[in-house]
C-alpha cells in the first residue's frame, strides 16, 4: 500500500510537466488558413485603432476600449457647474388656517411665528460656448431661479445673468463676466453614427468634473412630452446634476446637451437623451437677440397615421402626418391645407411618424417658408406655407344637454345605425347653442363598433375620409357599403380622425 502511494506521488510532477508543455506558448506549425486568419485579424485591429497622434481624434484605442485621457484634458476647461437658487417663500404661521379663525388667534397668543422655508436649490452642469462668457445649460436647471452661480473648472464662482430660456426645447442661455474663458468647440450631430463613442462631463450628485462614456444608441428619438427635439439616445451614464452638461464626440466637439434619462428608480438605467447641439445653438442665437424664442407653427393639429387610417386613405403603409384640424387664418389655412390631408414630406425630409413634423417646423421661425409634400384624394402636391405663431386653444365644448334618445327620423339612417351611431344635425333646434361646429352631425349615442373605436356622446362628425358632412343624409350615403371608414371628429374643440371597422364584427 505504501509503495503504491509513493508511486502516485512520483507521477504528480510528471503529469504537471506534461500539462505545462501542452499549455506553453511555443510556436506551432500553422496551416495556410490559420496564417490568413491571423493576418486578417491584425489588419482589422490596425484599421480600428485610433492614432493617438492624429489631431482629428482625441481618443485612442487601447486593449479594453478607447482611452479618453487626451480628450478630457483638452475639453475639461469649458465645462462648468451651475447652482440655481429660488427665493424662500414665507410659510403661513398658522399652517393654512384662516387668520380670523379662533385657532389662529390661539397660535398668535402663544407666540407662534411665521416660519421661513429654506431656499430651494437646483444644480446642474453647463458649458461655455463663447470666450465672452455665454454659457448653455438646460432650462429646467435654472427656470424660476432668482440667483444663478456658475463655477468654472478652476473653482472660480461667478454670478450669472439669465439671458433667456425656452422650455419647449429645454435650453437656457446664461452670461458671466470673466476674461480668459475657454469655449467648447461645436460639432455637427448630423455626422454622428449609431455605435460611435461619446463622452459626457458634468457634476452628477454634485460630484464635479465627472467623466462618463458610452456609445450612440439611436438618433432622432422622439419623446412623448417633447415635440421639438429629435434626441440623441446614448448609454452614457447620466444622473441628476449632469443636466445641461456637454456630450462630446471623439474629436472633442460638443454634439449634444445632456438632458434626460429614462428611469423607473430615479437613477441611471442605461438610457439617456441629449439635445442635438445644432438645435441648441439656434435657440441660443434667438435668446441672445430677443431673450425669448419664437417657434414657427403651421397652425394645424396632426395625428399618427395608423394602419387602419392608412387603409382608409389608400396608403400602402402607415406613414406621414394626418391633418386633423386647420386653424383659421393660419399659414396652413392660407396655403390651402385641409383636414384629411396627409403630409408626407417637409423640407424634402420624409415624415415617417407624425412626431417628425413638429421637429422640422419647430426649428424654424415665424415668417419662414416651409415646403410640404401633401397627399389629398390620392394626389400628391407640393405646398409652400409661411409659418406663424399659431393660435391659442379654444375653450372646451360643454356636454350635450339633450335627451339621450330623442325621437329621431329613421329615414335614411340605416347605414349610420349599422355603425352603432345615433346622430343629429348640428343645427337641430334641440341642441341650439350647445355645439360650436358650423357643420356636421352630433353623436347622441355610440354603440358596437363606434363605441369600441372610441366615439362618444357629444362628438361631432365633420368628415368621412376626405368628404365633408353637412347632415345625417350625407353621412348615411357616405357610409353605404363601407366596411372601414375614417371619421373626422370634433371633441371639445380638438379634432382627430377615428377609424371604424366593420370587418372585425
Amino acid at each position: 500500500m505504501l509503495e503504491k502511494l509513493i508511486n502516485r506521488k512520483r507521477l504528480i510532477p510528471l503529469i504537471l510537466s506534461l500539462l505545462i508543455m501542452s499549455c506553453s506558448n511555443q510556436p506551432e506549425k500553422q496551416s495556410g488558413n490559420d496564417k490568413q486568419i491571423e493576418h486578417a485579424t491584425l489588419a482589422k485591429q490596425q484599421e480600428t485603432t485610433i492614432d493617438q497622434n492624429n489631431p482629428s481624434s482625441m481618443a485612442n484605442c487601447t486593449l479594453g476600449g478607447p482611452n479618453f485621457v487626451n480628450l478630457v484634458k483638452q475639453v475639461g476647461d469649458s465645462v462648468v457647474n451651475i447652482s440655481a437658487e429660488i427665493n424662500p417663500t414665507q410659510r403661513n404661521a398658522n399652517l393654512g388656517i384662516d387668520p380670523n379663525d379662533p385657532l389662529a388667534q390661539l397660535y398668535r397668543y402663544f407666540g407662534v411665528q411665521p416660519q421661513q422655508q429654506k431656499p430651494s436649490r437646483a444644480s446642474g452642469s453647463g458649458f461655455i460656448v463663447s470666450n465672452d462668457g455665454y454659457v448653455l445649460t438646460n432650462a429646467h436647471v435654472v427656470n424660476k431661479a432668482t440667483k444663478i452661480t456658475v463655477t468654472t473648472h478652476n473653482k472660480q464662482a461667478f454670478n450669472a445673468k439669465l439671458i433667456g430660456l425656452d422650455t419647449k426645447t429645454d435650453i437656457a442661455l446664461l452670461k458671466i463676466e470673466s476674461g480668459g474663458l475657454i469655449a467648447a468647440k461645436i460639432g455637427n450631430p448630423e455626422s454622428l453614427e449609431v455605435g460611435e463613442w461619446v463622452v459626457a462631463i458634468g457634476a452628477p450628485f454634485g460630484l464635479d468634473n465627472t467623466v462618463t462614456a458610452g456609445i450612440v444608441s439611436a438618433k432622432g428619438r422622439n419623446l412623448p412630452s417633447e415635440n421639438y427635439v429629435p434626441f440623441i439616445q446614448t448609454d452614457v451614464a447620466i444622473n441628476p446634476g449632469n443636466s445641461g452638461g456637454p456630450l462630446f464626440n471623439t474629436k472633442g466637439e460638443v454634439v449634444g446637451i445632456n438632458s434626460q434619462i429614462y428611469s423607473r428608480s430615479g437613477g441611471f438605467m442605461g438610457i439617456s437623451f441629449s439635445i442635438p447641439i445644432d438645435i441648441a445653438m439656434k435657440i441660443a442665437d434667438q435668446l441672445k437677440v430677443n431673450g425669448k424664442v419664437y417657434h414657427g407653427q403651421l397652425g394645424i393639429n396632426i395625428q399618427e397615421v395608423t394602419p387602419e387610417l392608412a387603409a382608409s386613405f389608400g396608403l400602402s403603409k402607415p406613414s406621414g402626418a394626418l391633418v386633423a384640424n386647420v386653424s383659421a387664418d393660419s399659414g396652413a389655412a392660407k396655403a390651402g391645407i385641409q383636414a384629411g390631408d396627409i403630409i408626407l414630406k417637409a423640407e424634402g425630409k420624409e415624415i415617417i411618424k407624425a412626431s417628425d413634423l413638429p421637429i422640422i417646423v419647430g426649428s424654424k421661425k415665424p415668417g419662414d417658408i416651409i415646403d410640404l409634400s401633401v397627399l389629398r384624394n390620392g394626389n400628391i402636391s407640393n405646398v409652400k406655407v409661411t409659418l406663424g405663431k399659431g393660435n391659442e386653444p379654444e375653450d372646451e365644448q360643454p356636454l350635450l344637454n339633450v335627451d339621450k334618445t330623442p325621437k329621431l327620423d329613421k329615414q335614411n339612417t340605416e347605414n349610420i345605425e349599422k355603425f352603432g351611431l345615433q346622430v343629429l344635425n348640428v343645427n337641430d333646434p334641440r341642441i341650439a347653442g350647445q355645439v360650436r361646429a358650423k357643420y356636421g352631425v352630433v353623436v347622441l349615442d355610440a354603440n358596437n363598433v363606434a363605441a369600441a373605436a372610441g366615439i362618444g356622446r357629444g362628438d361631432v362628425i365633420l368628415m368621412v375620409n376626405n368628404r365633408k358632412i353637412n347632415n345625417t343624409s350625407e353621412l348615411n350615403s357616405y357610409l353605404a357599403n363601407a366596411k372601414q371608414v375614417a371619421l373626422l371628429i370634433d371633441r371639445g374643440g380638438q379634432q382627430m380622425f377615428i377609424t371604424i371597422n366593420l370587418l372585425g364584427q
